[in-house]
């Protein structure tokens, strides 16, 4: 270990760098009746130092960060069954304008993740779909009947850039092309 951060005394849920390295976000599971701070934080990786801890002010978890590939932007998947789209340099402001609605995350740890062309954002759902949403319109582009149970995971095949892999609460991965 070269360095030790402590965001509070809940649990981390995700961690993800940032483009340039310097900096990275954590997402907690701190939120309250009335208030979120805390649930993304912004780090400084040089001085271990919180950049900022007021990113996202709803009152709702947020289980997976993603970062955009082309645009200096991320997404956070929100326990309030949204993804929410974040500017990716300070102050780290979220778009009210863009948001990714109709799946549901209801507790399960549901990730999400852009498409490598930047494109397409995919997200499992707690009914067990899979949901792919047009960037740039934030609309569904389509739904997968996915699986029985919540689906957790999703990504794109980093060279195949028309293979998704999903998984599922129950266990089961399945291939997408």
């Amino acid at each position: 270990v070269v360095r030790s951060y402590k965001a509070t005394i809940q649990q981390t849920l995700d961690i993800l760098f940032l483009q340039e390295g310097s900096e990275f976000l954590s997402s907690t599971d701190a939120s309250s009746r009335d208030s979120a701070d805390r649930t993304i934080i912004a780090w400084d990786f040089r001085t271990s130092a919180k950049i900022s801890n007021q990113i996202f002010h709803e009152r709702y978890t947020c289980p997976s960060l993603t970062l955009h590939p082309r645009e200096p932007v991320f997404l956070a998947q929100t326990n309030g069954n949204y993804l929410a789209l974040f500017s990716a340099v300070w102050p780290y402001r979220m778009s009210k304008r863009r948001r990714y609605e109709g799946h549901k995350v209801e507790g399960y740890s549901v990730g999400c993740e852009c498409s490598p062309d930047g494109d397409l954002l995919v997200t499992g759902s707690a009914d067990g779909r899979v949901l792919l949403y047009s960037f740039r319109t934030a609309s569904r582009a389509r739904t997968l009947p996915g699986h029985a149970q919540a689906c957790v995971g999703t990504t794109f095949h980093p060279v195949l850039p028309s293979v998704l892999a999903t998984c599922s609460w129950e266990g089961d991965i399945k291939i997408w092309h």
